[in-house]
């Protein structure tokens, strides 16, 4: 503050004030364009603020084969269900879809542990429009932002993303210097990624990953099984069953500097889909953009996606009571180990056996270790539904 106000400095101190004053101008005017950015109208960071969508979360051992066999699906409550009511057709917000012509199911699971987003889609058209090799083909197009970051994930020739009122002044000045390709590679699907995904997928590939890192529709980052029994043209019901990977950074360098979003539960992440409807093969446009978000732009600006919620698992999948624990060695010099009790159910009581003869009752205990070595460590808990036991042979290894 004194900086920006040296007439409040005593006299003596004044000169040597307005000198720093001149010397360091550039670095106020930096921070005046941060404020300048700051003092944009931000939207809020997603959609439908009244609506948090659910995410499914499968028990470890019953992950969904992507076969196109919807049974793995059975176990989903209703609950989950994303149906086409929940669509607006961008064009005409007042329209409803009709179910003679198109009607859709969509369930979106995950895996703790696993950074990927399962999803079973399943939909009834009139007519099923899939002969041409190009982008003309009834399309599942979803945007996933891993991390809710928001902003918009498509290059700056697309200049209606990147408008002052957006981004801010500063982010909407395109720097000569940089050509609008070498932007493409920068920024387009890299902190968000969206996926046009072709129902059904005959002779090409499944989707179009639109993004410099068309990598991320190979697998092992996805993955993708359909199954279907009609032509172009004819009407009929489709399964397609998916996963992709959710990634905080995707470059099109390739995977090995990659960064994928983390999931956890309760975590909330930003998603959002459309389903692009075509009937006629001989036409040059859709019949219609049916979408979750109510922005049509949620294509190219993650701020627009909807509020989805990585939900716990569901009781009936819960063990009443289930020891499980992890550690991070804190200090290996010291070697001094911190313990983290992750146990499942209503816990009254825990102990801990280090392996070298020490124990603790502590929920989360924090251990040194005297000697290098190589541990058998157990938990044990008590509580209403009875006991448990975990125990890791070896996994911690001090030196």
């Amino acid at each position: 503050m004194l900086l920006l106000h040296p007439g409040r400095l005593p006299t003596l101190a004044a000169d040597f004030w307005l000198d720093s004053a001149a010397r360091f101008a550039p670095a106020l005017s930096i921070v005046a364009g941060l404020l300048a950015i700051t003092a944009v109208p931000l939207a809020p960071a997603l959609e439908k603020p009244d609506i948090t969508y659910k995410v499914f979360q499968f028990p470890a051992d019953q992950i969904p084969r992507i076969d196109g066999d919807a049974s793995d699906w059975a176990m989903v409550p209703e609950s989950y269900v994303i149906e086409s009511d929940q669509l607006k057709n961008d064009s005409h917000p007042d329209q409803k879809l009709d179910p003679k012509n198109l009607s859709v199911r969509v369930k979106v699971g995950w895996v703790k542990g696993l950074n990927r987003l399962y999803f079973l889609y399943e939909a009834d058209d009139n007519y099923w429009d899939f002969a041409q090799p190009g982008l003309h083909n009834d399309t599942f197009e979803i945007v996933v932002d891993g991390d809710a970051s928001g902003g918009p994930l498509i290059d700056k020739g697309h200049k209606e993303f990147w408008a002052p009122d957006r981004v801010g002044a500063a982010a909407a000045t395109p720097d000569p210097r940089i050509s609008v390709d070498e932007a493409h590679w920068a920024i387009h699907g890299v902190q968000a990624q969206n996926y046009h995904i072709f129902t059904p997928h005959v002779n090409k590939d499944w989707c179009m990953a639109w993004s410099a890192a068309s990598w991320i529709k190979e697998f092992p980052w996805a993955n993708s099984a359909q199954k279907f029994n009609f032509k172009p043209g004819e009407s009929g019901h489709y399964t397609l069953e998916f996963y992709v990977t959710a990634f905080d950074y995707a470059g099109p360098e390739g995977p090995q500097r990659a960064v994928e979003s983390v999931f956890a539960e309760n975590k909330i992440i930003g998603l959002a889909w459309a389903i692009i409807d075509y009937d006629d093969v001989n036409a040059r446009g859709n019949n219609g953009f049916w979408n979750l978000s109510p922005k049509h732009t949620m294509y190219g600006n993650a701020s627009e996606l909807c509020a989805f919620k990585l939900m716990p698992l569901e009781p009936q999948f819960l063990k009443p009571i289930e020891a499980l624990w992890s550690f991070k060695v804190v200090d290996m010099d010291r070697r001094l180990v911190a313990f983290k009790d992750l146990s499942v159910g209503k816990i009254t009581a825990w102990k801990w056996d280090f392996g070298d003869g020490a124990t603790s009752t502590e929920q989360h205990p924090i251990h040194a270790y005297a000697k290098p070595g190589s541990y058998v460590t157990v938990l044990d808990i008590e509580g209403p539904a009875g006991t448990s036991r975990r125990s890791k042979v070896w996994d911690i290894q001090l030196k």
